[in-house]
């Protein structure tokens, strides 16, 4: 007699092995036709597997998580039969689940081109329709290592080849298709009904340059039209805010292989910069923390003994100068642990905020730089707060309260937390991971946050907690973090004076708000789709005339609206006035004043705001009390 447990609690009892797909029968006809793949004792595992023991069993349907990456997973498998069919030559390598889709490497005589994709994305379809069975067959390691060999699927067989043990290997088949797999996959190939293929890209084997380039192609894959009608539009939506066409079309910023991944800021952009920089130096004043500088070159010895050296050498670009080894910092810590190394400190003095713009550079693949997302030279608004254990607690919860604050005042107020425990490869005893894993979790349900575990994520130094921000389309954009550091401060030398006159070495949170200004001004160019708030705006209004005998008037608003402090450019050309709107309009300004002979008479400004909305004609005092409302509340 086999007991079954399912996820109501009730039991069901079978004389004989069964399958999951025959427990599911026995549940109901339609639970039967969903049917997916099943979870047994935590495992995900086909429908066609046999249940021969007492276990719990949640049957996976396409109403849940994974059955939709059960669908992406096959629908790769899809992929490559399609390519297989089409191009016989073709050689298959992997084909992995990833955000919204899969993707497929290939190898192949030739470039996939664009009408490629859509002839292959119509024979996924014939495939689809087939409605052929998907098996999984255990095959000795020596047998199908042979099998691909003989098929001139050189790369399947590396797979195995490289796999650990000796253990016996899934295939999956549909049809006269074969390939390698753990599985779990749907039942039969009808049941991936809704997909499309985006991109074929560039893809080197294994991730090494050394090897032989290969073509990856990308698609996407959903349970029904309506989710996947929905997630194209938000691609589109994405394509529009690209950070990079929109900071080129508004004069932000450039980008040229002169200085790969460094950023060439224009008036424009330096100016949004400085908005961002001077807004973060207001709210670190008025939150106790003091501003340094440390130097961008340290000698590779204050590297190793902060654990840099062996734990992040690869990512440091290094010189050398008279017989010493250097390194560009990568990041700001040790420099920091240095200014509280000068001078005997104190119990009274802590805990001790140290602030900086800090200037990093970091050797990114160049595969993976990104606009100014992802780059080799950025600025962290980062800071790092010495303190005693005792102190933990209060200024977690001190910092998350501040981090939500500055969010918010940027126009972000849906905040995802994570917490990120011990990695493999780290420094520090036991002991100390476990008094910091417990002081933030602690902290965060004192204050009541939602938060998600990450096991394994954590920085080699220390567990931390990672704060994303989610924006106006729905992405969700990893920002802020504090890390908690027993090992560094240590490491580095740093002690405090306590009150019973004995040297104890402080605690050290590391922590970001925005992180990389860069990648933050990125992700604001998105958000807003290039709109900034006013507050933000590097041109916050335009004046502009209709005619020559307005320009006196024109320059005496300017003058008055400068002496405000608003940031204001003219534009005097002898152009009609339609044209010099719509291309401020394409500059996306806040507000763009108007000036003609009525307005010189009446000492008044026509104001046109930037959804085209036309204001009317106001003072210029009225204008300028609402723009410094506007900024003042810091509206969207």
């Amino acid at each position: 007699m086999t007991v079954i447990r399912l996820p109501d609690g009730t039991e069901r009892e079978y004389d004989q092995p069964v399958t999951v797909l025959d427990v599911a029968a026995s549940i109901g006809k339609g639970l039967a036709r969903a049917a997916l793949a099943g979870r047994l004792g935590g495992k995900l595992v086909d429908v066609t597997t046999i249940i021969e023991n007492d276990c719990e069993l949640t049957i996976i349907t396409e109403k849940d998580e994974e059955g939709l990456e059960i669908i992406r997973h096959s629908c790769a498998h899809l992929l490559a039969h399609a390519v297989k069919e089409l191009f016989p030559d073709a050689q298959v390598t992997i084909g992995p689940v990833i955000d919204n889709g899969f993707y497929y490497d290939f190898s192949y005589k030739r470039p996939f081109t664009l009408d490629d994709l859509a002839i292959i994305e119509k024979k996924m379809v014939e495939i689809s329709k087939r409605n052929l069975e998907v098996t999984r067959n255990v095959w000795e390691r020596s047998d199908a290592i042979l099998f691909f060999k003989n098929q001139g699927e050189h790369y399947k067989a590396q797979i195995i080849e490289s796999i650990p043990g000796d253990e016996d290997v899934s295939l999956y088949s549909q049809g006269d298709f074969i390939d390698l797999c753990r599985g779990p996959h749907v039942p039969t190939t009808s049941r991936i009904k809704v997909f499309k293929l985006m991109k074929v890209a560039g893809a080197y084997w294994r991730g090494d340059s050394n090897n032989e380039m290969l073509q990856r192609i990308y698609g996407t894959a959903w349970t029904n039209k309506v989710d996947q009608k929905l997630y194209l539009h938000r691609l589109e939506e994405a394509e529009k805010r690209d950070h990079r066409k929109l900071g080129k079309l508004l004069n932000f910023f450039h980008l040229q292989d002169a200085a790969p991944g460094m950023i060439f800021w224009h008036p424009k952009g330096w100016a949004l910069w400085q908005q961002i920089e001077q807004y973060m130096r207001a709210v670190l004043d008025g939150n106790g923390y003091q501003e340094i500088r440390t130097p961008q070159v340290l000698d590779k010895e204050l590297w190793e003994r902060s654990g840099h050296w062996e734990n992040f050498r690869e990512n440091m670009f290094t010189t050398n100068s008279e017989n010493r080894n250097f390194a560009i910092k990568p990041m700001n810590c040790p420099g920091h642990v240095q200014v509280f190394n000068q001078g005997l400190r104190s119990y009274r003095d802590l805990p001790l905020r140290l602030a900086e713009f800090g200037s990093c550079h970091r050797n990114e693949a160049s595969g993976a730089l990104h606009g100014i997302m992802r780059v080799r030279a950025f600025t962290q608004d980062d800071a790092h707060i010495f303190c005693t254990e005792e102190q933990v607690l209060e200024e977690v919860v001190k910092f998350t309260d501040l981090l939500q604050v500055v969010y918010s005042d940027f126009g972000f107020d849906e905040v995802l937390v994570k917490l990120s425990t011990r990695p493999q490869k780290r420094v520090g005893s036991e002991e100390q991971w476990n008094k910091a894993e417990a002081a933030l979790e602690a902290a965060l349900n004192k204050k009541k946050l939602v938060w998600e575990l990450q096991p394994g994520e954590g920085a080699f130094y220390g567990p931390k907690i990672e704060f994303s921000l989610k924006d106006s389309i729905g992405r969700v954009w990893q920002c802020g973090t504090l890390q908690l550091d027993f090992s560094m401060p240590g490491q580095l030398g740093a002690e405090y004076v306590s009150e019973d006159n004995t040297k104890h070495v402080p605690v050290m949170l590391h922590r970001a708000i925005l992180g990389s200004l860069e990648r933050f001004i990125g992700i604001l160019i998105e958000n807003y789709a290039g709109a900034l708030p006013l507050w933000l705006s590097p041109e916050q209004v335009v004046v502009m005339n209709i005619s020559k005998s307005q320009v006196n008037y024109a320059r005496e608003v300017v003058c008055h609206l400068r002496e405000e402090g608003i940031r204001v450019c003219i534009d005097l050309r002898n152009e009609k006035i339609n044209y010099k709107i719509r291309e401020h309009s394409l500059q996306k300004l806040p507000y763009q004043i108007i000036v003609g002979d009525e307005e010189v008479r009446t000492q008044s400004v026509s104001v046109r705001g930037r959804s085209s909305s036309d204001l009317g004609r106001m003072s210029l005092v009225s204008f300028i009390e609402r723009l410094k409302k506007e900024i003042f509340e810091k509206s969207a």
